[in-house]
């Protein structure tokens, strides 16, 4: 019987179809000259090798790569703004940083070549995700510093696309040019593309009768029921694009329309392994830890076993010849710590999005009631027919949030639309007012 990429061969690059030896060689040449690179040109990394007793010349086997240090968002910070560049900053022809709002922000560099390689793996994350050379891709990712738009915007081109790009915003002008342009495929987080269809709903359009078949959603973690709720209202495959800004941007990993199982990661550019949080200990393929990212191609600003805090775990290959991620069930530093119950956001959304008569959005808050911690979800009524049943919603989150995940909750129903809706980055999912 075919396998499901049978029929894509000689649509997709040879590396997408290689064997597991052949993806395997490359990583190790491309990792021995990225680590010989780091070391010759970035002395935090020199350091780093010489702390830990290694050296380029000890990696012979990918496993060596265990032996070297990690890195981490505060590695990149303490060496702002510039410090962790390879090559010299004359060479960097653009930078992009995080937002910064828990301290310096990070800032990563882009040569030429590296922007090309971003462009080619946006492209090919796009085609692995249905989109084809003449589509029009609708792009409502933030432009600017923000790695989303501008590595939306030029992978699709590069695919030869027609690209649409307004940003996030101005969400009524984003239904007019859908309704207008008629885009195939949109690429936006999944929290604002749920504004969009709350709008278009307003707008009286109904956004089954969109012109829209794809939509790529990334830059937040989103669950299966999320992904349920937007295929349920439009006739589009919601796909996951994976990335973050430290490793390149968007297009880490993406997955592909046939089988929607988990973001491909683009192995011949970025070598991942998981760990376990706590100790830094690797795991094998298949369980859950964190997920750490080497680069293996990044000119300008390569990062080293670099800790993502993304939960997750590595599985076999399917549509493509390279490994998957398991849905990314949070961050580790988005995890709470509730009367010593650990809490993730998306363990909520999953109840909230499965919960008939519950709009896709909530709300968390978490105070103090003398020394006792307090967890308050605000969710919304799908429609104001839900209304009759609002006493019985709330008391289904809240049996389920304390059956499912092990905490007290006090669930407050609020009438439709009455939460804040995201319009451009990321949605804000919790509020924590304890004292730290």
């Amino acid at each position: 019987m075919a396998g499901p990429r049978a029929h894509l061969r000689g649509a997709l690059h040879t590396i997408e179809t290689a064997s597991v030896d052949e993806i395997r060689a490359l990583q190790l040449r491309r990792l021995q000259d990225t680590l010989r690179r780091v070391y010759a040109n970035v002395p935090h990394y020199r350091a780093g090798f010489a702390a830990a007793g290694v050296h380029p010349d000890d990696l012979r086997t990918l496993s060596d790569l265990e032996r070297f240090p990690f890195t981490s968002k505060a590695d990149l910070r303490a060496h702002y703004p510039f410090g962790l560049f390879a090559i010299p900053r004359e060479q960097v022809i653009r930078i992009h940083a995080s937002s910064g709002t828990t301290g310096k922000p990070t800032v990563v560099g882009y040569s030429q070549r590296d922007l090309d390689t971003w462009s080619d793996l946006v492209a090919r994350s796009i085609y692995a995700s249905g989109g084809r050379p003449g589509d029009i891709v609708h792009v409502a990712y933030g432009y600017g510093l923000f790695t989303g738009g501008l590595g939306a915007h030029y992978g699709a081109e590069r695919l030869g696309c027609t690209v649409i790009p307004i940003s996030g915003g101005q969400t009524e002008k984003q239904i007019q040019l859908i309704a207008d342009f008629k885009p195939d495929l949109i690429m936006v987080t999944p929290s604002y593309m749920l504004t969009i269809l709350d709008a278009m709903q307003i707008a009286g359009i109904d956004p089954k009768q969109s012109s829209l078949k794809v939509g790529m959603f990334g830059a937040e973690p989103w669950t299966t029921a999320m992904r349920s709720a937007i295929e349920s209202r439009t006739k589009l495959d919601a796909i996951d694009i994976f990335g973050l800004s430290e490793a390149m941007g968007p297009g880490v990993a993406n997955e592909c329309i046939e089988t929607k199982d988990g973001p491909v990661i683009w192995e011949d550019h970025f070598l991942p392994e998981i760990i376990d949080p706590d100790t830094g200990a690797v795991l094998p393929d298949g369980e859950f830890g964190e997920l750490v990212i080497t680069t293996l191609s990044k000119e300008a600003l390569p990062v080293i076993r670099y800790r993502t805090r993304d939960l997750t775990r590595l599985l076999p290959p399917t549509a493509r010849s390279m490994r998957r991620l398991d849905r990314i069930t949070g961050r580790s530093d988005d995890m709470l710590i509730i009367r010593g119950v650990n809490v993730f956001p998306t363990q909520i959304e999953e109840i909230v999005c499965a919960t008939d008569g519950l709009a896709p959005h909530y709300l968390i808050h978490v105070t103090q009631d003398g020394h006792l911690d307090r967890l308050t979800i605000e969710v919304e009524l799908r429609d104001a027919a839900a209304g009759s049943r609002r006493a019985e919603l709330g008391s289904s989150v809240r049996h389920r949030v304390k059956t499912l995940i092990g905490v007290s909750a006090e669930v407050e129903v609020r009438e439709p639309r009455a939460l804040e809706r995201v319009l451009i980055g990321k949605a804000q999912r919790v509020i924590d007012r304890r004292t730290k």
